[in-house]
């Protein structure tokens, strides 16, 4: 503790502590780890000014990171000399900024599975006489990692697994509550075999959510251009697509669902930084979801008629994710 300032420690997904001190009576934010100062800003209202960082990149990130989460009200950090980094925004009067939007689209520690660069695009034509690019072979294992203030607690992505996971997804599928909607109530084979289908399908990965590592929730991330979604609206090479179930019951509720979906978006834009757009196609009349939706910036364009059901098509934008930016 530093005087009257207010101590708040915050984790990293590498197993790195950061020691937060706010200052009550100066406009003084300063972060630590191990001791040793990474960065010191002067905040005014909602402009902050590097008073003193650290020259390495990553561990200004990872400070940056607990500042604007500290700061919501700030959308940039100025510096006035002496760092320059190519995910800052340089100006004519030689001063630096890095912005909250622009930090959020770094892989930083959230990647668990980075990829340094994009996969090259090899465009080709699938069995259906779709074109699109080809895709990078799926990842295994934990793929994002993030601690929550919201809800305090680790929120994480990881692919599913059959063997381990074959019994949580029948029991979940089978809840009534869950069935209403996915209508995939079926025994273990029929189930196993659903997900046989699914890992040898190159256009879905199948995830497991997790907060504070226990199993809740299933995903799929899907690549619209090659989906039956996909004559609906006009996807492009890299939009992805996402299904959604919550498992366990106390895991439900508003606040968990900004945590995971927020999540869950984060991942998928980070995964590749071509995906300028994330869709979702909940039935028409699934109003909770449509307004978790929402809630967290996706648009509702139009509803339109599957061959199965009614859907509404909702769309988030990458910028609206990026700019209006609710992760903390």
């Amino acid at each position: 503790m530093r005087g009257n300032a207010r101590h708040t420690i915050m984790l990293l997904p590498n197993g790195q502590q950061l020691d937060v001190f706010d200052q009550e009576l100066a406009p003084q934010w300063r972060c630590q780890c191990n001791d040793q100062d990474w960065l010191t800003v002067v905040v005014e209202d909602t402009a902050a000014r590097i008073q003193q960082s650290t020259d390495d990149p990553a561990q200004l990130c990872r400070a940056a990171w607990a500042f604007f989460v500290s700061h919501a009200e700030v959308n940039a950090l100025q510096f006035e000399s002496g760092f320059h980094a190519a995910f800052m925004v340089h100006r004519e009067n030689q001063t630096a900024w890095l912005e909250r939007d622009m930090l959020w689209q770094l892989p930083g520690d959230w990647l668990r599975q980075g990829n340094p660069l994009p996969y090259p695009v090899t465009m080709i034509m699938d069995e259906s006489g779709r074109r699109h690019p080809r895709r990078r072979c799926k990842p295994v294992g934990e793929v994002y990692r993030r601690f929550d203030t919201g809800i305090q607690a680790w929120v994480s992505l990881r692919t599913l697994d059959i063997e381990q996971d074959l019994h949580r997804f029948m029991r979940w599928q089978n809840s009534e509550r869950v069935a209403a909607f996915w209508e995939q109530s079926g025994t273990l084979d029929e189930h196993r075999a659903y997900l046989e289908r699914q890992a040898k399908e190159p256009r879905v990965l199948n995830l497991i959510g997790c907060i504070d590592d226990e199993p809740f929730a299933y995903f799929e991330a899907y690549w619209a251009k090659e989906d039956r979604i996909a004559p609906y609206y006009d996807a492009q090479d890299f939009d992805r697509g996402i299904h959604m179930l919550v498992g366990e019951d106390h895991h439900r509720g508003p606040h968990k669902v900004k945590a995971w979906l927020n999540a869950l978006c984060h991942y998928l834009f980070l995964d590749d930084c071509r995906t300028t757009r994330i869709v979702s196609e909940p039935r028409s009349d699934n109003d909770k979801m449509i307004q978790h939706l929402q809630a967290r910036r996706f648009a509702k364009p139009k509803e339109f008629d599957f061959p199965h059901k009614r859907a509404a098509l909702m769309v988030l934008h990458r910028d609206a994710f990026f700019e209006r930016c609710e992760l903390s």
